[in-house]
């Protein structure tokens, strides 16, 4: 069989997307190289492929997520060497991902809102009904208030789906769309498909599955080893001319032989499930290596990682006759399991660590007596290992971040094999490695069995698999289909089980379950308002039984204004937090405030002189937050760096300009600021307006979804359009504004310029935020729960003031509230977690 079949036909027609000469390189490798395809209008173009063929770094091209190194995309006979993401939305370029790139922290209509242009959608406010309705045509029962990570995968992708169909679609890319989906979305999914082609959209369909691709496709182009192999009829080949196609290629790398048979009982698993995988039973014996195929994103990745201990999952595993307990990574490796990740950077090796120090970390056992490391032999037995598996280094001693990626994987096998682990899980054991280090990483592996331990291989490349393997299992969508032994194991073989497989996921979710999913969860989100609310009140109880003057009207008025002064920093905090980042600046910038005011609202100012000191406050927390967000965002500089450095600056400033405290503010303006109605001041019903107009602008202005996108994911929300620069940087600006509001309540509050009364608002603010219950890695945070946190330390501090307890106190219950709420929230959040995954 050779690639001169005849092309199909169909490619003469008018193309709307024409790829031409593109080509793709990443350092060294080459992903893409010559590639032309023409994807017309009204077809649906399937795009076929092995692992690692090039066809998803193509799209990223089309999809304006990668530039490529060259060639073109035209479309609608406009040449682009490079597009963005808007521009290929702007063109009509939609793609859905193997992965659903959707921001988790973000519900659906939220992500919808993001995804789909306003003249395409309607307003916020009736969003709700009409993101039912394009769920609806896709199968998707999901409330559009839903959290979208707290969907399972399946749901995920349909969303997806559906946020793509909504776009004015002129090219649609499915990329593998089917592998998390039941058989009833899957017909579903091809209605929808056939229906916006025959509306006159050209749909590129990547896949590995044949019978999918004589089902919907019109054409066929198949990628092998990132060129293109001819476009074609997928009617008129055989399955086993595909699959040649696909494949191209004899068995041509150096493996060492096989092994003689099981020597001892290894691995048995029954009816294992977790986040991919369904019900799967397998065994692999000692002294034999068992590989998993199977196309990206089919389960095999979370398979291996759930006998690691890495994720959760439900069912039996032995090892040894013995039940393993695999809640944890600790678990897997005291039960005598090594687990060698893909990641070698990011999970295999710790570079600032020495080659001896990298392999002895999962070996500390045969080295330590008594206590004590025996230097001595564990040098010599890294040294050996190193050796056996010739790791190009000076010595032992070498930085591991100072090898190359081959020498680094070496280093991460010697770890799992001085282990002497009774088994190996090898996830893409020679990923980025070059052919030498590939035949002795294999010769080491099949040592390893032939000593008894069992080894199962994870590996994308089917090649590698039929040479190294004694049995091979092939998984789609989550289930093995096919088990080939001894001469079965052959990448042709792989390939047909692959490609051919029929099966759907099985929908494993209970109705009670779906119901959760799909309600809306508002009740869950104020929770911390409810818990922080409730623990303010019980506060106030029980100082009120001790001190009846405690709920008098002077104290309620001095907690209010205090906690609103706290309450703008720590809604400014929350701005910053709520992106990913932290501003320690608030609290000297608060200081400067003040002094600048000391400078301006003495008695007797003119009115000019007034407004003019509130100018420049302005001026002065915009500058503030415009350096911090250039250091973070222009120099790259960490946030907790970034504002260390204006938090030393700006309390330089302040000192420079009152060397003393000094400068006594008119109280006239004191009185104006702490005006009350009553026991409640103004301005607390102003912090408390800012605090509402703020969770109304995050939760349904374009902008405020966009900070709270840009702190769930950047990237994703990048390919959304959003300018997370930007974005960083305005909730820097934003936090200091708010701050600076905090600073005139603490010019009512203090009345003298003193540079360092501002400084204790930095801990207090983020002890607000944390105990709101606000993620700190970003992309969520409610501005109520936010002002309750504040009105909670410092009812705390006013408790503690009363009842006399001293400042030791204050420390310890603002601590032990900090504990109990993290505790809470994490716990709550990972259980979460665990129902919808």
């Amino acid at each position: 069989m050779t690639d001169t079949i005849q092309p199909n036909a169909a490619a003469l027609a008018t193309p709307y997307l024409q790829v031409r000469g593109i080509g793709m390189t990443f350092g060294p490798v080459t992903a893409l190289s010559g590639v032309d395809i023409d994807v017309v209008p009204g077809q649906v173009h399937a795009l076929l492929g092995e692992n690692g063929a090039g066809k998803s770094t193509l799209m990223s091209i089309i999809s304006g997520t990668l530039t490529p190194t060259t060639g073109s995309v035209s479309v609608d006979g406009v040449e682009h060497t490079g597009l963005t993401p808007a521009q290929a939305l702007e063109l009509g370029i939609s793609i859905v991902h193997q992965t659903p790139a959707l921001l988790p922290d973000l519900t659906v209509a939220e992500n919808m809102v993001l995804a789909i242009p306003r003249s395409l959608r309607p307003s916020v406010f009736q969003i709700g009904p009409w993101v039912s309705e394009k769920l609806a045509a896709v199968g998707c029962a999901v409330h559009p208030d839903t959290k979208c990570g707290d969907l399972p995968i399946a749901e995920r992708q349909l969303i997806e789906i559906a946020k793509a169909l909504a776009t004015d679609t002129k090219v649609l890319i499915l990329d593998e769309p089917t592998a998390p989906l039941v058989q009833d979305k899957v017909d579903l999914l091809f209605d929808r498909v056939r229906s916006v082609a025959a509306a006159g959209v050209a749909v590129v369909y990547i896949t590995h599955r044949i019978p999918e691709v004589r089902e919907l496709a019109d054409t066929m182009t198949i990628l092998r080893d990132g060129r293109v192999r001819g476009s074609y009829d997928p009617q008129t080949l055989t399955d086993d001319e595909i699959i040649t196609l696909i494949a191209g290629r004899d068995v041509d790398a150096v493996f060492p032989p096989k092994g003689h048979g099981p020597i001892g009982d290894g691995l048995v698993v029954t009816s294992l499930s977790g986040t991919d995988f369904d019900d799967v039973s397998f065994s692999v014996a000692a002294g034999e290596i068992v590989g998993l195929a199977g196309v990206a994103g089919n389960g095999q990745v979370a398979l291996l990682r759930a006998l690691a201990g890495l994720t959760p999952s439900t069912g039996i595993a032995r090892l040894d006759g013995t039940t393993l307990k695999l809640k944890s990574s600790a678990d897997a490796h005291k039960a005598g399991i090594a687990f060698m990740p893909a990641d070698r950077a990011g999970e295999g090796v710790l570079s600032e660590f020495s080659i001896r120090e990298n392999s002895a970390l999962g070996a500390f056992g045969r080295f330590v007596r008594n206590g004590i490391i025996d230097r001595s032999k564990e040098a010599r037995l890294t040294t050996e290992m190193s050796s056996a598996l010739t790791v190009k280094a000076p010595s032992v001693e070498t930085l591991v971040g100072n090898l190359s990626g081959g020498n680094q994987q070496k280093v991460v096998l010697a770890r799992a094999l001085l282990a002497e682990p009774k088994l190996v899980l090898a996830e893409e054991p020679t990923q980025g490695v070059d052919a030498g280090a590939r035949a002795e990483i294999y010769a080491q592996l099949r040592a390893a069995a032939d000593d008894g331990m069992a080894i199962v291989v994870l590996s994308s490349d089917a090649l590698e698999l039929e040479g190294l393997c004694d049995r091979v299992l092939v998984i789609s969508r989550g289930s093995i289909v096919e088990s080939l032994t001894g001469d079965a194991v052959t990448e042709r073989n792989m390939m047909h089980a692959m490609v051919s497989a029929t099966g759907h996921r099985t929908d494993r979710t209970d109705a009670a379950t779906k119901t959760v999913a799909s309600a809306p969860s508002r009740i869950a989100r104020s929770l911390p308002s409810y818990i922080l609310l409730g623990a303010i009140v019980l506060l106030a109880l029980i100082a009120t039984t001790q001190n009846i003057r405690f709920l008098g009207e002077a104290n309620i008025s001095s907690i209010l204004l205090t906690t609103t002064a706290l309450g703008f920093i720590a809604l400014g905090q929350m701005l910053v937090v709520m992106t990913g980042g932290i501003d320690l600046s608030v609290g000297p910038l608060t200081g400067l405030v003040l002094v600048i005011m000391s400078f301006f609202w003495y008695d007797g100012a003119s009115v000019a002189r007034l407004f003019g000191g509130i100018v420049i406050a302005v001026v002065a927390a915009v500058l503030v937050g415009a350096v911090n967000g250039g250091l973070i965002r222009g120099l790259k500089f960490t946030a907790v760096a970034a504002t260390l450095v204006t938090y030393i600056g700006i309390q330089g400033v302040s000192l420079l300009l009152r060397p003393e405290i000094d400068g006594y503010v008119d109280f006239t303006i004191l009185d104006v600021i702490n005006y009350s109605v009553g026991p409640v001041p103004v301005a607390t019903v102003v912090v408390v307006l800012a605090a509402v107009g703020l969770g109304f602008a995050l939760k349904f202005a374009r902008p405020g979804i966009a900070l709270r996108a840009t702190g769930s994911d950047a990237t994703i929300a990048e390919k959304f359009g959003v300018k997370t620069g930007l974005t960083v940087t305005a909730a820097y600006v934003g936090c200091s504004l708010l701050t600076m509001f905090g600073g005139i309540m603490l010019v009512g509050q203090v009345g003298v310029g003193d540079p360092n009364q501002g400084i204790s608002f930095t801990l207090a603010s983020i002890t607000a935020v944390v105990v709101a219950g606000t993620l700190l890695r970003g992309g969520s945070g409610s501005p109520i729960a936010v002002l309750l946190g504040a009105l909670l330390l410092q009812v705390i501090l006013a408790m503690a003031n009363f009842l006399r307890l001293g400042t030791a106190w204050q420390y310890w219950l603002q601590g032990a509230i900090v504990i109990v709420a993290a505790v809470l929230y994490i716990g709550l959040q990972q259980r979460q977690a665990n129902r919808h995954h």
